[in-house]
């Protein structure tokens, strides 16, 4: 028998957006009051609301599929596009009501001016946004690198999520630019799916361009577990997995299982350490000791860990030191503005180190903004990234 399905928070949605439109409705009214833009209003809003709903029923035997992604990301847009607009209608309201005064119409026309600009970008950043890679170059000094890994150039992408991609040739434009870097080395940091090791093969030979003298290497991330769906059994959830490693195998990537490597360049060597998923929230499955052991308190170390939050709990900690840990995972939330000095993202109440380079006593941490999108089919403001590090010896 079928699990009957809670309506009450479909309910509230309904009402909170009824009273959200209806305010904005009034708004409307302000700039005309043509009787036809309050029944053609309402058909739009219901059938905004009848999709979704329709959408979240049906996920269950359908996921989230293409009418799913369409009904949700039409609901998101409106709502925040609706939001931005009450925001400046309501201190309107707020002062007339203390001073007795009518509606401002040109302030009205401004609200109603953001509200548009709010649409436009949301689709710029659905159409776009999502594959307009970005490369974001750092250069770190070092006490401890060898000398003849001066200027040793290291690419860095992390979460693909393969299973989210509709479009080859942007893609492809993607995987020309990490090759146009021509860096010394290249490693993913993790997620390369959304669920289901499938979900990559239709990309394995555009990301299996990708090359570098000192290798490709790469780890896991949270999503490439296969724990956010639903399987048949246990065997079937581990058979994704060990066909998700193969695949990695395919791409040409040496995926880093608790382990490490070490790169010479000389007759010197530095350490390349990478860790299955440890993550506060997402699981702790990473061995950090195991992944280092054998290695020296002297040598110089980096680190491959998808989730940033093992550097703040546990590899800034180490009494071996890890000069360089590698992340991703948190997308910077796909949305927030880095520009003008400002840099922002409603990811920052989550995570205290979120996109860029962070450094504490030496020990540096970068997180990649990510390759892909999950989610929000899109990215504005928080565009997909290409990391290229430049490794410097400190004094020359």
């Amino acid at each position: 028998m079928k699990r009957k399905i809670n309506l009450l928070p479909f309910a509230v949605i309904a009402l909170l957006f009824f009273l959200i439109n209806s305010y904005v409705l009034s708004g409307i009214h302000t700039l005309s009051i043509n009787p036809i833009i309050t029944p053609v209003f309402w058909t739009f809003i219901t059938i905004v609301i009848a999709a979704l709903i329709y959408s979240i029923l049906r996920m269950r035997d359908n996921g989230m599929d293409m009418i799913f992604k369409i009904a949700t990301h039409a609901f998101l847009v409106l709502l925040v596009a609706e939001l931005v607009f009450i925001l400046f209608l309501i201190p309107l309201d707020i002062f007339h009501l203390i001073t007795g005064g009518s509606r401002n119409i040109y302030w009205v026309e401004f609200a109603a001016f953001l509200f548009t600009l709010t649409i436009a970008i949301f689709i710029y950043g659905i159409i776009k946004g999502k594959y307009a890679y970005r490369v974001i170059k750092h250069t770190l000094h070092f006490d401890d690198l060898p000398e003849n890994f001066d200027g040793f150039t290291i690419t860095q992408i992390s979460d693909v999520h393969a299973g989210s991609f509709q479009n080859p040739k942007a893609v492809q434009r993607g995987i020309d630019l990490i090759k146009a870097q021509r860096s010394d080395l290249f490693v993913f940091t993790g997620d390369l799916v959304n669920n289901k090791a499938e979900e990559i093969v239709p990309w394995i030979s555009y990301f299996s361009q990708i090359k570098a003298p000192y290798g490709q290497f790469s780890i896991l991330g949270n999503h490439d577990y296969g724990d956010y769906i639903k399987w048949e059994s246990d065997a079937e959830k581990r058979a994704n997995l060990q066909q998700l490693k193969q695949y990695h195998a395919e791409l040409g990537f040496r995926l880093l299982l608790d382990e490490h490597v070490e790169l010479y360049k000389n007759g010197e060597k530095i350490i390349l350490a990478g860790v299955e998923n440890w993550g506060i929230g997402f699981g702790e499955r990473g061995d950090l000791k195991k992944a280092l052991a054998g290695t020296n308190a002297t040598d110089f170390k980096a680190l491959l860990s998808h989730d940033p939050t093992h550097w703040d709990n546990e590899v800034k900690k180490l009494p071996s030191k890890v000069a360089l840990t590698l992340s991703g995972h948190t997308h910077g939330m796909q949305f927030g503005i880095e520009a003008f000095g400002l840099k922002w993202s409603p990811v920052k109440y989550r995570y205290a180190h979120w996109a860029g380079i962070a450094n504490e006593n030496g020990r540096f941490l970068n997180i990649n903004r990510g390759f892909g999108f999950l989610g929000f089919s899109g990215r504005i403001g928080i565009w997909p990234e290409i990391t290229v590090i430049e490794l410097k010896k400190s004094g020359i």
